[in-house]
């Protein structure tokens, strides 16, 4: 509920507090006076378009405040938390618009800065305003559909057949995919079947590089050691013999110098003996020596041509992965990936088969809840009609005809709100044709179809006597379950309102300012009765105006 509103500079009106109470508040005064002005404030504080016109002339800019207490339960709390703005579900909402001079504008909520967007989302949560001349969604057909859907309680039903467009638009794009992927298997599945077979002639294994780096590090080195090892083996060929030819010279000197008379424990003789004896244990410690070499090389196990193929093993492996641009680690999981995607691509026949099977399910389940709701929505469009129809007679239209056309929609104009356009449609004279609202409506007969389907312009415009009466007694009994507001220059209606503001010029010609004035009974009946009187009010008048307030 709206329960104050506050203007600063705005038009005529330099500085205006309200107070506002539930039921129905009428607004009355001359022409000119400034209501619309109120009007305009509140949907400046609300998020309407700001114009720098609004500014009043001579001040810097233009303050409106609108102060609601909603529900604990009312949805513009949810529309807070979405937009991250902090409240209090047990304090009033306020929010308030400044208008600069220059056109310049900002949008508070609970004093938080906020974007004049976030503040007509808020706005259109709380209320409605409808200006004059204004048919807001009477006339445009759009609303149409969401208003009958809100008059027959469809949207449990709406949110099934929503739920199941999203479904068949998932499935048709599942199959616009995969036969995406059919299209183009052909080259995939040669250039997969390519590589694939690459990696599994290879078999790379995780870690495999690693290990056959350190592998060809420790080959080469066992490698350069048995080269030297045979290096030092072939120093000992022939050794043996050689030493053995030495000790055979050595005896033959021994015998000729015994021969030639030297003494056989002479020193010659002993030198030569003792020579021999060392090459001897030469000979001895050369095979062990050579025996010991020829262990050493058998210990190494070494293969020879082990290192070849350590080394041609990673080459190839990174190789392969230089071709297919990934790290060699990384090639076995590669082999995995393209074998999957093979299976994929070549099992997308039947994955199509499937998806199309899904799509039809889908679309089918999408077509049955759509026309569940269009049955449900032309038995809410007859029960509509018939209490539009209920209301037209006291508003003078009785010869008047509404109905609610439900019409079907082709299946490519199909969309979440189902398959259906739906149109609110008059004749306004017997036998004539039905049509749009806004085609073959007037002015007055529109004010009067807004009221009667609770959309609110100004709705006593061009009518007058029993309508207005008409007019008044259905916002009266509107307003016992909401707060109405309503600008009129209609007596019948000014006189079904709980409360009653009048709006007037106040000043001199230098300083022409709006003022509101709230009425009390007495004064009440003053104005209704110069509602009906013009300028010189009677007591005739005023007795009209008390017959119309007790009525």
């Amino acid at each position: 509920m709206l329960i104050g509103l506050q203007i600063r500079d705005v038009v005529l009106i330099e500085a205006l507090d309200l107070s506002i109470g539930p039921g129905l508040t009428a607004l009355t005064g001359e022409t000119g006076a400034g209501k619309s002005i109120i009007l305009d404030a509140l949907g400046l504080a609300t998020g309407a378009r700001g114009d720098a016109g609004l500014v009043r002339r001579g001040a810097a800019q233009a303050v409106a405040t609108a102060a609601f207490a909603p529900s604990p339960d009312h949805p513009v709390w949810d529309l807070l938390e979405e937009k991250g703005l902090a409240y209090a579900r047990d304090e009033d909402l306020v929010l308030r618009r400044t208008l600069s001079a220059d056109g310049r504008s900002r949008a508070f909520v609970n004093d938080q800065a906020t974007g004049v967007g976030v503040l007509k989302e808020l706005g259109e949560a709380l209320l409605e305003v409808h200006g004059q001349h204004e048919t807001v969604g009477l006339l445009d057909a759009r609303t149409h559909r969401p208003l009958l859907d809100a008059y027959g309680t469809l949207e449990g039903q709406g949110r099934i057949v929503a739920d199941a467009w999203s479904a068949w638009r998932a499935a048709r794009d599942r199959v616009s995919a995969l036969r995406e992927d059919v299209a183009r298997s052909a080259a995939e599945t040669e250039e997969l079947t390519f590589r694939l077979s690459e990696l599994d002639r290879l078999d790379p294994r995780e870690g495999e590089e690693t290990e056959l780096a350190e592998a060809r590090a420790v080959l080469g080195a066992a490698e350069k050691a048995l080269a030297d090892i045979g290096s030092a083996r072939d120093t000992f060929d022939g050794l043996g013999g050689k030493v053995a030819s030495a000790i055979r010279a050595l005896e033959r000197a021994r015998e000729r110098a015994l021969t030639a008379g030297a003494a056989a424990e002479g020193p010659a003789v002993s030198r030569l003996a003792e020579a021999a004896e060392a090459l001897d244990r030469v000979l001895v410690e050369a095979a062990e020596a050579e025996a010991a070499i020829d262990a050493a090389a058998a210990a190494f196990d070494f293969e020879p041509d082990r290192l070849e193929k350590t080394e041609e093993r990673l080459f190839d492996l990174r190789g392969l992965a230089r071709k297919l641009n990934v790290p060699v680690e990384e090639l076995s999981a590669l082999r995995v990936k393209f074998a999957e995607r093979l299976r994929a691509v070549e099992s997308s026949e039947e994955s199509l088969k499937a998806a199309e099977a899904a799509q039809a399910a889908a679309r089918s389940a999408y077509l049955t809840a759509a026309e569940t709701l269009t049955e449900a929505r032309r038995a809410a469009g007859e029960r509509l009609a018939e209490a539009v129809m209920a209301e037209l007679a006291p508003l003078k239209l009785e010869k008047a005809r509404f109905r609610v056309a439900v019409e079907p929609l082709t299946e490519d104009r199909a969309g979440p709100a189902g398959m259906d356009r739906v149109a609110f449609e008059i004749s306004t004279n017997p036998g004539a044709p039905f049509g749009d609202l806004g085609a073959i409506a007037s002015g007055g007969e529109l004010a009067r179809f807004a009221l009667a389907l609770m959309i609110f312009d100004e709705v006593d415009q061009g009518v007058g006597g029993a309508v207005a009466d008409a007019v008044g007694l259905r916002l009266k009994r509107l307003a016992s379950a909401a707060q109405v507001l309503v600008v009129t220059h209609s007596p019948q209606v000014a006189a079904r309102a709980e409360a009653h503001w009048r709006i007037a010029k106040a000043g001199d010609a230098e300083r022409i300012r709006t003022a509101v004035e709230v009425l009390s009974p007495a004064d009440r009946e003053e104005e209704i009765a110069r509602m009906l009187a013009g300028a010189q009010i009677t007591d005739a008048a005023r007795a009209a105006a008390r017959a119309l307030m007790d009525a």
